[in-house]
């Protein structure tokens, strides 16, 4: 059966223990090498897995001239443990607090609307309505096009159409009677020439 390779956070562990015990600064070049024969870290692996440590804070890197070294101590993950502890002890603290003044906010409430059986009569009152005013507009959704609403933006919308078409038939007739005046031809004719039936003018 083949060995289990090394999971992505057994390579972080095992890749620190190298600067822990060697307590050393190397480049990228010297742990792709060392990885493989100290811990059993693939080489192609480890830029991935330093880079991670880097970010968490775990390892440190600075460029001296052209190359990059790396280092991390014992004494550094154990202040870096301590930091996290007291973020998270400050972050415990506010929590609380917050936690007082909701609790705080909660009482005001309670002592200003105090219990009574006119409150809990009103509440439940409230809520019957509530669920009745679901039901009616379930109700008038059912409806669809016969909504009042809905009926009368179609009245409007068919005055608003009827008003403009009748605001064109008389532009229609102002311009076919000057054209008429100007070019001596019959009316008829242009009308055929145009399509336009002679009762073009009859909107109901």
């Amino acid at each position: 059966m083949a060995p289990r390779g090394l999971s992505a956070e057994e390579k972080r562990v095992k890749l620190l223990e190298i600067f822990h015990e060697t307590k050393d600064f190397y480049q990228l070049k010297e742990l792709e090498k060392l990885g493989p024969k100290m811990k059993g870290i693939v080489s192609q692996s480890i830029k991935d897995v330093l880079q991670s440590l880097v970010d968490d804070g775990l390892v440190q890197g600075d460029k001296i001239g052209s190359s990059n070294f790396f280092w991390s101590f014992p004494s550094q993950s154990g202040a870096l443990a301590q930091s996290r502890l007291q973020t998270v002890k400050e972050a415990r603290v506010g929590y609380q607090q917050q936690l007082t003044d909701l609790k705080t906010a909660i009482e005001l409430e309670r002592t200003a609307r105090p219990a009574s059986e006119l409150r809990s009569q009103s509440i439940e009152k409230l809520s019957a309505l509530r669920q009745n005013l679901i039901s009616l507009q379930t109700e008038l959704d059912a409806y669809g096009d016969s909504d009042p609403r809905k009926v009368e933006e179609a009245k409007r919308a068919a005055f608003l159409a009827k008003e403009a078409a009748l605001r064109w038939t008389d532009n229609y007739g102002v311009l076919l009677g000057y054209f008429t005046r100007q070019s001596g031809i019959e009316v008829a004719e242009i009308r055929k020439f145009l399509g336009i039936e002679e009762d073009y003018e009859d909107i109901y």
